[in-house]
């Protein structure tokens, strides 16, 4: 299957996304499964991991929803209490929705000792133990704290979003290659190549300027642990989505049929354990 392994839906209220901000106001407005279904169909694509935009149970109640209505999302990354002790009871309830893959905490904006934490830490063995994995949503500065939080979890399936978010204003800077490479010798962890085009200044991307990042991606984690997402409604203050979903195409034209078809989709399949 061909899979679009990040996206979001959402109800826009202004007080729960203070984060869009006045030069991304196009997003300010609801974005749900049935205003994605036309880019998917235009590409190509088999299906979509719809993925938490708001720290709320509520929320992951309702992508479980749109996984009723829409069969092209195939699995949701929601969101739970994870420092909450009786995270594993309401673990316990949503497994029962078996198109819960996985789980998501929005660490960018946290502080690096939050990673430390007891309680944080406790969550995730819990979120193991429920056979779920793990986004990783940090950014660039954050790669050394977010590389001892993996440590602490050798058996947990870990995905880095967005490649860390590194501002993109030239070449790939040295220390997020070497962070990079650093944290792809953990095996239990795969990469996001995407949410790119919203980190590039003035949202002024060229393939030629995100080309490179994709190769320091690949290098590090290989085509069985790297898988596209779009990003989507995010995207599109940047891009429109089919625009970057040729260019994730022009980014592994030269690479043999099989790391292909894993980064268009095999490797989602397998990591967030998706059925057609």
């Amino acid at each position: 299957m061909k899979i679009d392994a990040h996206h979001h839906c959402w109800r826009y209220t202004p007080e729960e996304f203070d984060w869009i901000t006045d030069d991304m106001s196009s997003i300010r407005r609801n974005f749900y499964p049935a205003d994605l279904a036309p880019s998917l169909a235009a590409t190509g694509l088999d299906g979509t991991v719809a993925v938490q935009a708001r720290q709320t149970v509520e929320e992951t109640l309702q992508l479980l929803e749109h996984t009723h209505r829409h069969r092209f999302i195939k699995g949701v990354v929601g969101w739970v209490p994870l420092t909450d002790p009786k995270v594993a009871g309401l673990l316990d309830q949503l497994r029962e929705e078996k198109n819960l893959k996985g789980v998501r905490h929005v660490l960018q904006g946290e502080p690096d000792a939050y990673m430390a934490d007891p309680a944080f830490n406790a969550g995730l063995r819990e979120v193991a133990a429920h056979g779920l994995s793990y986004d990783l949503l940090v950014r660039a500065p954050q790669l050394p704290a977010a590389i001892a939080l993996v440590d602490l979890h050798p058996a947990l399936p870990i995905v880095l979003d967005h490649i860390a978010k590194p501002v993109i204003a030239g070449p790939p800077p040295a220390e997020w290659r070497r962070h990079i490479a650093e944290l792809a010798r953990r095996p239990n962890v795969c990469c996001k190549f995407s949410g790119l085009v919203t980190e590039v200044p003035g949202w002024a991307w060229t393939p030629e300027l995100l080309w490179p990042y994709f190769d320091v991606v690949l290098a590090a984690f290989g085509a069985d642990r790297l898988m596209f997402g779009s990003d989507w409604p995010v995207c599109l203050v940047a891009t429109e989505y089919t625009r970057w979903y040729r260019f994730i195409e022009s980014c592994v034209t030269g690479l043999a049929p099989a790391e292909r078809d894993l980064i268009l989709g095999g490797t989602a399949t397998r990591f967030y354990r998706l059925t057609a």
